[in-house]
């Protein structure tokens, strides 16, 4: 009776507010399953195939647009929902690059991300009403959101910043241990950082790691 509903993969690091999703989302839609890291929400994006994603961006291990973009590779129809604590301009231009795609804040989420879905199967865009402008959504917001990184220095800035060794990181991505200090080094020289804190701080600013998220110890 309710097989032709849409089915939605749920990606959240924060396991009580992903179960707040699910409750509210199962009324209407299939919830397939739940995940907590960017990494892990594109393996089960490649199992399960969902119809729908609902994201966090501030996800540990790969972060939620990164993992979107990859994602999007593989699967171009698949529809996305952004969830964010953070009320920004460039990083809901960049999300917007993925379109159709849903961009809803988290504090707003259960009036907000129904509507954000329904909008993304019919095949549009939804930004929360907070956000939209007619003067924001620019080319140039997004590219102040993401600049000057290829997809590798993204994933390996990201995992150091939150707090993970060159071995660690090496691991994770299937690279030498001087191939990721190649690139720790050509972000700090290219972009004329001279601390481990200056990298750190440049993470946040490039949007990929949240403020609130775990950082490594200064």
């Amino acid at each position: 009776m309710q097989t032709n509903r849409p089915r939605v993969l749920i990606a959240d690091d924060h396991a009580m507010f992903a179960e707040t999703l699910r409750l509210l989302l199962e009324k209407t839609y299939t919830v397939i399953g739940t995940v907590s890291d960017g990494r892990a929400l594109v393996s089960a994006t490649m199992k399960l195939k969902p119809d729908v994603i609902v994201l966090d961006i501030g996800m540990p291990l790969l972060n939620g647009f990164d993992a979107a973009r990859q994602i999007r590779e593989q699967f171009p129809k698949l529809k996305l929902v952004f969830l964010t604590m953070h009320e920004d301009p460039n990083l809901a231009a960049a999300a917007l690059q993925l379109r159709p795609m849903a961009f809803v804040l988290k504090h707003s989420a259960a009036s907000e991300l129904l509507t954000g879905i329904e909008r993304v199967l019919q095949g549009f865009s939804y930004v929360t009403p907070k956000l939209r402008d007619d003067n924001w959504v620019t080319k140039q917001r997004a590219r102040q959101f993401s600049r000057e990184l290829n997809a590798r220095q993204r994933e390996v800035i990201q995992l150091w910043a939150e707090g993970h060794s060159i071995k660690e990181i090496a691991w994770q991505l299937h690279l030498s241990e001087k191939t990721v200090e190649f690139h720790k080094h050509q972000i700090m020289h290219t972009h004329n950082l001279k601390s481990n804190v200056d990298l750190v701080l440049f993470a946040l600013d490039q949007g990929l790691i949240m403020r609130n998220s775990r950082l490594r110890p200064t």
